[in-house]
């Protein structure tokens, strides 16, 4: 029972919803995770931290980024079944249509100052 809670706490925060519909889309650092949604980078952290912990993200160090992606194929069930839903769910949404639209335009490179070339 605990990683079932611990999946439905981690969805209990918009924020965090936010999060994994962004990361629906594509693989994303934590810059241009807070920069989407508007919070401190602190904040990301904590949420993104909360989401790895239920099992929902996982993420993977390349070169200067560390990326965060949805886990669909993690140890958790619960958290397996909740992605492959939620890629159904709360489309229509007018907060998560306004994260998903600003994604095209989330530069890691400019939001964090590093140029990598």
């Amino acid at each position: 029972m605990e990683s079932f809670v611990k999946v439905m706490k981690a969805l209990s925060d918009p924020v965090r919803v936010k999060m994994l519909k962004m990361l629906q889309e594509k693989e994303l650092c934590v810059c241009e995770i807070y920069t989407g949604i508007e919070i401190s980078q602190s904040a990301a952290s904590k949420h993104l931290k909360t989401l790895m912990d239920a099992g929902l993200v996982k993420s993977e160090k390349q070169g200067l980024w560390v990326n965060y992606s949805l886990f669909h194929n993690g140890p958790n069930p619960f958290a397996c079944a909740i992605l492959g839903n939620l890629a159904l769910w709360l489309e229509e949404d007018e907060d998560v249509k306004k994260v998903k639209k600003q994604l095209p335009f989330l530069d890691r490179e400019k939001i964090c100052g590093k140029d990598v070339t």
